[in-house]
């Protein structure tokens, strides 16, 4: 019996891997797809226990200099430089340097409202401080190069927009101050900390910070597409002004090196991880938490001066996967990331998902065509392959939508709900909390 049961599993083993080769194929297909149809520019890497199963880059880091994108080319990450500098804050408090209820008038007094924003206020967004990247024409005073003492002079010069702690509100001013913490503590600028603590502990030779990219360095130009071809963005960020808010640079493969070492506890002990992980209205410390088909998934998205990427890892499963883009057009990478998800998991047992009913492929009929409503941003075309509903909307990839009743639909990654109603054509599309009304355009 025993002999039968290792040899069902060795089986499954091997036929799990085939069919991984095979997903890999399918999402290869997809970034393939993405960049003769225009959509995006730039690399994706898969790991799976510490390791990297997939790498594919698609596009230009330079159009101009005709240099095509590979693995080793370098992405301003923007925002997902959140979660390192989240990081080295709970590094300096594992060392007792600093404590999560640390008064930011402690070192910062000047700043509106300090004497009650606390350190752990900042790490979730939850300080009231005004989000200094808002104030009017920072882009373009941005673009210079500023000192410290500017950019503190900027957030003095704001007010502080709700109490600490009574709710969330995202802001980089946040991080911004964190950045000048961890200078005050350790007496020495943000990017050596960031170089001592992150870059060279984990041995990562394509990521820096308070560097401006560089094309001779394999550094990405960036790009928005308009009038049928790709654009060169001008207006770049001085990438000092952002530092531990959005000024890190680094390769798909190399951010997804610092997420599995940073959940594999190679970076903070468990406590301090536990804490990092610890929900607040959705967010963690320096980290955004969802739910993929039950399972935590922890992670960062980024954009800045048309550079967009997002990161993220599922510690039940191992896998961290990274999308770094020097080019968007019109697709959102937070579903491109669910896409490439569903494609990974798509043959592993403990990730089947079944409909609760059975339906023909011609009871799907009434719900086919293209739905739209108001406070929708996207139009919704709804499809069939056999007797499976399928769903796009502008622009995104393609789902399939597994049936929980004769006319109700689930996109089970994201939890989306769709209820239809063939009398008055229209679906009811639940997300997030919201209801939105769609109708169909076309009868």
């Amino acid at each position: 019996m025993k002999k039968s049961i290792f040899f069902l599993a060795g089986f499954l083993c091997v036929f799990f891997t085939w069919s991984q080769s095979e997903n890999l194929a399918e999402i290869d297909k997809l970034f393939t797809n993405l960049a003769s149809e225009n959509k995006a520019m730039g690399t994706i890497s898969i790991f799976k226990n510490g390791n990297e199963v997939f790498n594919k880059s698609t596009g230009f880091i330079s159009i101009e200099d005709k240099l095509e994108a590979n693995a080793y080319s370098n992405y301003r990450i923007a925002s997902i430089t959140k979660t390192y500098t989240a990081t080295i804050i709970l590094q300096l408090i594992s060392e007792k340097k600093l404590t999560l209820n640390t008064k930011l008038s402690t070192f910062f007094p000047k700043v509106p409202n300090s004497e009650n924003i606390r350190i752990q206020d900042m790490l979730y967004h939850r300080s009231g401080l005004f989000n200094v990247t808002e104030i009017k024409g920072f882009s373009t005073w941005i673009s210079d190069y500023r000192t410290r003492e500017e950019m503190l002079e900027k957030i003095q010069g704001t007010t502080s927009v709700f109490n600490p702690d009574s709710k969330a509100s995202y802001s980089n001013t946040n991080f911004i101050l964190l950045s000048y913490v961890a200078e005050e503590i350790e007496k020495k600028p943000y990017a050596k900390i960031f170089q001592e603590r992150i870059a060279d502990a984990l041995d990562l030779d394509h990521t820096y910070l308070g560097k401006d990219i560089a094309v001779k360095d394999n550094g990405a130009k960036s790009y928005y597409f308009e009038n049928e071809k790709w654009n060169l963005v001008e207006l770049i960020t001085n990438i000092n002004g952002p530092i531990g808010a959005g000024g890190i640079v680094s390769t798909a493969t190399e951010v997804n090196i610092f997420f599995d070492r940073l959940f594999s506890g190679k970076l903070l002990f468990d406590n301090f991880l536990k804490q990092m992980t610890t929900s607040k209205e959705g967010l963690g410390m320096g980290l955004s938490i969802f739910q993929y088909r039950g399972m935590n998934l922890y992670g960062h998205n980024g954009s800045i001066d048309g550079f967009r990427s997002i990161a993220g890892y599922i510690p039940s499963k191992k896998v961290g996967f990274t999308i770094t883009c020097n080019g968007v057009n019109k697709i959102s990478l937070s579903n491109l990331i669910f896409k490439v998800l569903d494609l990974y998991f798509k043959n592993d047992p403990s990730m089947q998902s079944n409909s609760l009913v059975k339906l023909k492929a011609e009871d799907l009929d009434p719900f086919l065509g293209v739905y739209g409503g108001a406070t929708f941003p996207f139009k919704i075309t709804f499809t069939k392959e056999k007797n499976t509903l399928m769903a796009q909307a502008t622009g995104q990839p393609i789902f399939n939508l597994i049936a929980l009743k004769k006319n109700v639909f689930k996109y089970d990654a994201m939890g989306i709900l769709f209820n239809f109603n063939k009398n008055d054509n229209t679906v009811l599309v639940k997300f997030q909390g919201k209801e939105h009304l769609l109708k169909k355009e076309k009868v």
